[in-house]
């Protein structure tokens, strides 16, 4: 048996991220951004969007962000996706539907994808609660690059060498991947003829 755990530090072959953004409360969300794009940095990532391993998408709200950061997994050029929103109660039950239609959106379109797919949506009770959150005490932001970066590399492990566990390889697959379709952590192959 082996033990598979993601890493940090910068890879052999540079990483491919997109990070989705809601601009609803972009007071909140570009901090969420800065935090995040300083972990990047930090940990060997080039986070300038003209630059080629991060590109950024900006949504009108977070309840956009699940249909546009799966559409960026299904392309299969990220290894991961970063998604950075904020839903801050109301007194209506707005709050409701949106942050548990945008919680069950980002895991489909990771469950989906196959893509790691990170949840960096605040939902909070107060504008304050969500300040706190995204710079004053501490920024999560940051937190939800360290998550991608070790899902990236975790998932690149698990590639390498699941790879050797399919089917067609004559091997059984453990029980927890029955009715999963292992060709999404397969790497994509050159079709012959």
């Amino acid at each position: 048996m082996a033990v598979f755990e993601g890493t940090f530090a910068p890879p052999a072959e540079p990483l491919h991220l997109a990070v989705v953004v809601a601009r609803f409360n972009d007071l909140v969300t570009g901090k969420l951004l800065e935090g995040c794009q300083d972990c990047l940095k930090r940990h060997g990532v080039d986070p300038d969007p003209y630059g080629s391993q991060v590109d950024y998408v900006w949504v009108p709200g977070s309840f956009e962000v699940p249909l546009v950061a799966r559409q960026l997994a299904l392309s299969h050029r990220y290894d991961a996706v970063i998604c950075l929103g904020a839903v801050i109660r109301g007194q209506t039950p707005h709050f409701d539907y949106v942050s548990a239609e945008v919680s069950k959106g980002i895991a489909a379109a990771s469950f989906q994808t196959g893509v790691p797919v990170i949840f960096g949506i605040l939902t909070v009770d107060t504008m304050q609660q969500a300040l706190e959150r995204a710079g004053i005490k501490g920024n999560h932001g940051w937190d939800y690059a360290m998550n991608a970066l070790e899902m990236a590399s975790l998932m690149r492990q698990l590639r390498s060498n699941l790879i050797d566990l399919s089917p067609q390889n004559g091997q059984a697959l453990p029980a927890s991947f029955s009715g999963q379709n292992l060709g999404n952590l397969a790497p994509e192959s050159e079709e012959v003829g």
